[in-house]
């Protein structure tokens, strides 16, 4: 691989010296590295604080927000905010796995929200809120309990971790004001911050 680069390297140099700057472009498509893509869904409280701060972690491709975990189909805030239709606020995540890893994601995700704090985060109260991992397949579900064993060896929390480590099921997109709220409207309401 590396004497293939330095052939590459070699004739793009060669090229440019005949002036045939055109040709680079194309050969550049042609090792493209493809990106390995990957979900998983958490959910830490009010989704605005958890998405923004998501956004910014390196090898996060997209997010979006909405309601998973709950028995209602095709929930609105309207129904979950009552916190009768099981569902939790939570974070659907598209990472690339050639920058990041889960075990970094589920890292991050227990220093940006209180794991302690049954169905709360800060001020807000009910089991939408819920600390919880949706995991996809086996290998999620074994990351996802030994990331919540690192967090309480941390040291970070002096209560028990509370988080739910549960089988995903079908997640609703929330309503498109909810999507990016933090980016619309910088000054909004969270209560989502990084601890050490």
């Amino acid at each position: 691989m590396m004497m293939n680069k330095l052939l590459y390297l070699s004739f793009l140099f060669l090229l440019s010296c005949f002036g045939q700057q055109d040709k680079k472009v194309v050969l550049k498509k042609e090792i493209s590295v493809t990106l390995q893509k990957n979900k998983i869904t958490l959910a830490g409280g009010c989704f605005w604080g958890v998405e923004e701060l998501f956004k910014k972690f390196p090898g996060v491709v997209s997010t979006d927000v909405g309601y998973t975990g709950g028995h209602l189909k095709n929930p609105r805030y309207e129904d979950i905010k009552k916190g009768n239709t099981g569902h939790a606020e939570a974070v659907q995540i598209t990472y690339d796995d050639i920058t990041t890893d889960l075990a970094k994601l589920l890292d991050y995700f227990f220093r940006l929200h209180d794991p302690t704090t049954l169905n709360q985060q800060g001020n807000d109260k009910g089991t939408q809120y819920r600390s919880a991992i949706f995991y996809l397949d086996e290998d999620q579900k074994k990351m996802a309990q030994e990331a919540v064993i690192r967090a309480q060896n941390s040291k970070r929390w002096k209560d028990k971790i509370v988080t739910e480590v549960v089988a995903a099921s079908d997640f609703y997109l929330a309503e498109d004001f909810h999507q990016d709220y933090l980016q619309k409207n910088p000054a909004g309401y969270t209560c989502h911050f990084l601890r050490k």
